[in-house]
């Protein structure tokens, strides 16, 4: 029964407060007493066009909140209220819908469209309201239908495409729709709010159109509308066929041939002369292209000669015309798009785009890319001087280091001088290309770096005063000198070449992170991620000193951040990024200080403090702070080892508080890890909190409300937990052990097509392994037989995995380890169970053959277990 509930929707939009609570209270009441009539009421006040505009606007939100959610467990209870409400009330709250799409207020009818598909989200997979679809296209073939009407059809065929997938329609709807959709496009619609909300759905209903595309006449036909909506009077007609075409590059690639030149003319005109938002799209529809074909080339097969997905190199073929067009572009920049992050224009589109250009053609892009460069880098005006050098950042990836190392080697000294430029962007411009030249041109590991004994002094010296420049500036320029040091790790004797600058370079970063003058953190965040890098990749042996130097003065910044004085939500805010950033840094020195012998001792003598600063930082409540601070106590228990014992009582309760976070589920991840760390330090004196950690991790993975990537973390940790207590893990047995044989089982069941799948798969199983080879290890002196009724289980799953070729080698390793493992503890037992198993003989077979050395090395030993455990059965 509908209730007139006008007045409390009015009422919940007044600007009195206390209005406003009676009204949603009353209306809170209504939907929790009788939710049927409620969402009945609610259809009325949206479909009666003699109500006030306002109520029927919160009516339809209302009822579209009603029906879906953001949070997974909450749509879930929605469609579940839905679904089990009584069938004559949904028919009517359907019609009423239905009805109001003929509204002549264009918003109520907007709404409906929304909550019509939202309904269709639930009951078209379940085959539901079959009638639907049928209704819709009646108001769209009836000649005496309303335009507002046909409009309102088509903005709600797009919404239902957008919310249901292309397997709950069978080929007949999908071609009506489509038929429905393409006459609202065509040239002969005078009405243009019709023929937008006509390309709009069709943009909403391209994955529905897969045997419609493969068809050469239906294709056709479709391609020619898109294109003449293109040309269309009104720019968002023209924007909204762009948004087609952008799509149809990655969903219909390999069809396009036909149309290309007929789409490049478009793109280029729109580029050219059209509206920003336009040519936008036009631009977006190339780098579509790019990304399909450098996935293509990712997966080319030369000597199978495998060409199941056919390439047509449009990049290639459109090169010469492609190119100019997209330098054209990077000549039309904002005013002011350096200030701000969240700029996005032509210019910027232009250059990524030619960035991806770069990226599938290789070195052809080169001889088209530098006239324009040489020709611009000089000019008076600073638009010509910035979009030559973003060009020539843009293509510093793809072509070959033997192609780019001349033109890089002959610009760098141009670019270095271009950091005086008086012009900001072009300063900004500058210290991004040289950061991505140090980035992908500075490796002195392999042998290559255009950093020379010779120039890095200048080069350090330019840098290092950039980063006093404006701090959009600095920002780039910080990393630059981040991809520096990053090539100076692991680079032998060319690594000493940095350490006599590096006390300059840290005191620069502080005074860069301690700057005033910007106003968000960006800046400071950035000087402190350069700060790690800095610290992280230098040469210890020469280093050490000013390292052990630095660490007071991060103690210092530290303890000094809970004297901040905090008015705001905004000080609270900075107050936790600094902290943040801060135990960012001393995490750093804490492993790179405890990687030697030599400095360890300096970690253990101020451990104390460094615990104390860590603990007072949890008082801060901000989750990025939670998650720097538990990766530094993670790095401070493995430095301690059994010392870090001391500190569990006090750190313990943050510890749970982590386990139990599902809401902000990296610091629930990063709190399992480091469970893992203070395993490895305390081994078996970690008992004591066994009971309460291990509990709360079976709670994690039980919980439907926590995010899946945390899951296999937690199976690694059990592993870590039974590798420190050892035979005590006996009491978790009955509990762990299910949960990794249903989570085996759920492996088996992944999709082999959804690529997120398969690397989830890949993490879940190899996680599992590991859960297995701690508990077979733990147990292996005193209990191994506790393990024997689990070992088939565990061959299974060993087997299934071994003929997967999804598998990848994280995951192969540990399924040899845990092969291993069991042969070592089980012994003798493993010969009835391996004699019917021919598969490991096949698994260790490829593992010896393989390239990677650790796993070569694993096999052997493995080989090794099972050769003893089948001589021991004699």
């Amino acid at each position: 029964m509908a209730l007139e509930i006008t007045q409390y929707l009015l009422a919940a939009q007044s600007p009195d407060a206390k209005i406003r609570t009676e009204a949603e209270s009353a209306l809170g009441q209504f939907r929790d007493q009788n939710l049927p009539g409620f969402l009945l009421s609610l259809s009325f006040e949206l479909s009666n066009d003699g109500k006030p505009t306002e109520s029927r606007r919160l009516a339809g939100i209302v009822l579209k909140n009603s029906l879906d959610a953001k949070d997974a467990a909450r749509k879930e209870h929605l469609l579940q209220q839905w679904v089990s409400m009584d069938i004559s009330i949904k028919s009517q709250i359907k019609s009423l819908l239905l009805n109001t799409l003929g509204s002549s207020v264009s918003e109520a009818s907007h709404t409906a469209s929304q909550v019509i598909a939202k309904i269709a989200s639930i009951e078209i997979p379940r085959k539901e309201w079959p009638e639907l679809i049928g209704s819709l296209l009646a108001n769209m073939t009836q000649s005496d239908r309303p335009a507002s009407l046909k409009q309102a059809t088509l903005e709600t065929l797009g919404y239902v495409c957008e919310e249901i997938s292309h397997h709950d329609l069978v080929q007949d709807e999908v071609n009506a729709i489509l038929t429905a959709v393409v006459q609202g496009m065509n040239v002969t619609e005078q009405n243009h709010d019709v023929r937008l909300a006509a390309t709009r759905a069709l943009y909403n209903a391209l994955d529905f159109a897969q045997t419609n595309f493969e068809n050469e006449m239906e294709r056709n036909y479709i391609m020619k509308v898109i294109c003449d909506a293109a040309l269309a009077k009104e720019t968002e007609i023209r924007q909204a066929a762009f948004e087609c075409l952008v799509s149809i590059a990655s969903t219909y690639y390999e069809v396009l041939e036909p149309y290309m030149q007929r789409i490049f003319e478009l793109t280029s005109n729109a580029v050219k002369g059209d509206e920003e938002a336009v040519a936008l799209q036009a631009v977006e529809f190339w780098s579509s292209i790019c990304d399909e074909e450098m996935e293509l080339q990712d997966y080319e097969v030369p000597e199978s000669g495998d060409s199941s997905a056919p390439h047509s190199r449009f990049i290639e073929k459109a090169l010469p015309t492609l190119v100019p067009m997209l330098l054209e572009t990077l000549l039309k920049q904002d005013e002011d798009q350096d200030q701000d992050d969240g700029t996005w224009n032509l210019a910027m589109a232009g250059g990524t785009c030619l960035g991806l250009v770069a990226r599938t053609v290789g070195d052809a892009v080169v001889p088209l890319v530098m006239p324009f460069v040489e020709a611009n880098i000089s000019k008076t005006d600073w638009r010509s001087r910035e979009a030559a050098t973003y060009a020539f950042g843009s293509i510093l990836e793809g072509p070959s280091t033997e192609k780019l190392s001349p033109m890089v080697n002959a610009g760098l000294d141009f670019l270095l001088n271009a950091m005086k430029d008086v012009n900001s962007h072009v300063k900004d411009t500058t210290a991004w290309t040289l950061s991505r030249i140090f980035e992908l041109l500075h490796s002195p590991a392999t042998g290559f770096s255009v950093i020379t004994p010779a120039n890095l002094q200048r080069i350090l010296g330019i840098l290092l005063e950039g980063t006093k420049d404006a701090p959009h500036v600095a920002e780039k320029v910080c990393g630059a000198i981040y991809y520096i040091a990053q090539g100076y790790e692991d680079a032998g004797t060319s690594s000493s070449l940095l350490t006599p600058f590096l006390r300059d370079i840290i005191t620069n970063l502080i005074a860069t992170a301690d700057r005033t003058d910007c106003s968000d953190s960006k800046l400071r965040s950035s000087a402190f991620e350069t700060l790690n890098e800095v610290v992280r990749c230098s040469n210890l042996a020469e280093t050490s000193q000013i390292i052990i130097e630095l660490l007071p003065v991060m103690m210092s910044k530290l303890e000094q951040t809970s004297k901040l004085q905090i008015v705001s939500s905004d000080d609270r805010e900075k107050q936790g990024d600094l902290q943040a950033s801060l135990c960012g840094v001393l995490q750093v020195i804490i492993q790179k200080l405890s990687s030697a012998d030599e400095t360890k001792p300096i970690i253990l003598q101020v451990a104390d403090q460094i615990m104390v600063l860590f603990l007072n930082v949890f008082a801060c409540r901000s989750s990025t702070v939670h998650e720097e601070a538990m990766l530094a106590i993670g790095a401070l228990a493995y430095a301690t080892g059994p010392e870090f014992g001391k500190y569990m009582q006090e750190f313990y309760k943050y510890l749970e508080m982590g386990l139990q976070n599902f809401e902000e589920y990296q610091v629930c991840a990063i709190s399992v890890g480091v469970v893992g760390d203070i395993c490895r330090s305390l081994d078996d004196k970690v008992l004591p909190y066994c009971d309460g950690i291990m509990t709360l991790l079976l709670k994690d993975l039980s919980s439907g409300e926590l995010h899946r990537s945390v899951k296999p973390p937690i199976f690694s940790c059990f592993g870590d937990i039974a590798l420190a207590i050892g035979e005590h893990f006996e009491k978790y047995i009955s509990y762990a052990l299910p949960m990794m044989q249903s989570a085996s089982e759920v492996c088996a069941q992944m999709d082999d097509n959804d690529e997120e799948m398969v690397d989830y798969g890949n993490q879940l199983r190899r996680s599992i392994f590991e859960a297995y080879s701690g508990i077979l290890q733990g147990f292996k002196n005193s209990k191994a037989d506790l393990m024997l009724p689990h070992a088939p289980h565990l061959l299974q799953f060993i087997e299934l995995v071994a003929k997967d070729r999804h598998r990848d080698e994280s995951v192969t390793k540990a399924a040899v380890a845990v092969l291993g493992d069991l042969a070592d503890a089980l012994g003798s037992n493993i010969k009835t169970m391996f004699k019917d198993r021919a598969f490991f003989t096949e698994l260790l077979g490829e593992c010896l053959q393989s390239d990677d050395e650790q796993l070569k090395e694993t096999a052997t030993w493995t080989q090794g277990m099972i050769g003893r455990a089948f001589s021991v059965c004699g």
